[in-house]
């Protein structure tokens, strides 16, 4: 993978989960059940704050990152959720865009060696590919939530 096919597939992407998401008005962005309890606005400040963290891990070429790594994977999301629940639905769409905006920047500044050599990230196991570190927290989140969004906006 080169950055400039992950950048690609990076924009597609985000362009389908940008579009889903406008056909949601905003009275609908904050009611639950599109999974589970949470809302529109709560699988968007979930998907935002993985972004985030790649943010951090490209700007430091280091595996850092929140000590809610170190939870279970549902027990980190709902940490996520009740951290976020209560966010106004303005303030979570704008800190999406940015840290989208950054996250762009900072994958503009990776060389195609930073996708693909773990070494040249701090602290990130030999064994893994830092593309696809990056893409199961950004793309491939996005395909993750899509489908559950898309039934919720055909149920009602």
């Amino acid at each position: 993978m080169d950055r400039i096919r992950f950048l690609d597939t990076l924009l597609t992407e985000r362009t389908e989960w940008d579009r889903v998401l406008s056909q949601i008005d905003e009275a609908r962005m904050t009611a639950p059940g599109v999974a589970g309890e949470w809302s529109a606005k709560d699988v968007v400040a979930h998907v935002t704050w993985f972004e985030r963290e790649m943010v951090g891990v490209l700007a430091t070429h280091a595996l850092i990152g929140s000590d809610l790594w170190d939870l279970p994977q549902n027990e980190r999301n709902r940490v996520l959720f009740e951290q976020n629940r209560q966010r106004p639905l303005g303030d979570v769409l704008v800190e999406a865009r940015q840290v989208f905006d950054q996250l762009l920047a900072a994958m503009h500044s990776l060389s195609d060696e930073d996708l693909v050599d773990s070494g040249r990230f701090r602290d990130m196991p030999a064994d893994w590919v830092p593309w696809q570190i990056l893409a199961g927290n950004t793309y491939e989140h996005y395909r993750d939530h899509l489908p559950g969004l898309r039934a919720w906006l055909e149920e009602s």
